[in-house]
């Protein structure tokens, strides 16, 4: 049994960001898959507050909140590559970044899935739309890196088009 231990479920983008994190940094870990619906004892005890995934348990301690999560793997395995910018400023934009996904997109992604009639599907996707704008945006002028490529993703890049021309009308 590793040290490193990881509650969570695959097709959960938080679990996800976490797994990226750790394969980043050559970090061996048992995977504890939840089944979606239900809360083991093991969730429930090492997430008393939020009771829900991810949870990382490192040495018998749980760290929770996949953003903390990355920071705390960050920390830790500091001898590999840094998963966060060294510059404070940089790290500080990164995380600001993290958060705003979290707190805009995923809501955003769930608030299309589960729109009710045409209007509020046509509502979530100019949403999310605008986010993906302002992402697009940022990831110019401070990284230089196109998001949006209508070679590789020429689906996405045409759904956002007609989102934006949507907006302008």
């Amino acid at each position: 049994m590793a040290s490193v231990k990881l509650i969570g479920n695959r097709p959960s983008p938080f679990v996800n960001r976490v797994q990226i994190a750790l394969n980043l940094k050559s970090v061996d870990y048992d995977f504890l898959e939840e089944t979606f619906g239900s809360k083991s004892e093991l969730l429930l005890k090492s997430n008393p507050v939020h009771k829900k995934i991810p949870v990382l348990i490192h040495n018998d301690k749980s760290i929770c909140e996949s953003l903390i999560i990355v920071q705390y793997i960050d920390e830790v395995w500091a001898s590999s590559p840094s998963i966060l910018p060294s510059d404070p400023y940089d790290r500080a934009i990164a995380r600001f970044w993290g958060a705003y996904i979290d707190d805009k997109c995923f809501p955003l992604l769930g608030a299309l899935r589960t729109a009710q009639g045409e209007q509020e599907k046509l509502a979530a996707v100019d949403q999310l739309v605008e986010m993906l704008v302002l992402l697009e945006e940022a990831a110019v002028e401070l990284y230089d890196v196109k998001l949006l490529d209508e070679a590789k993703t020429p689906g996405l890049v045409g759904w956002a088009e007609r989102g934006s021309v949507r907006m302008m009308q």
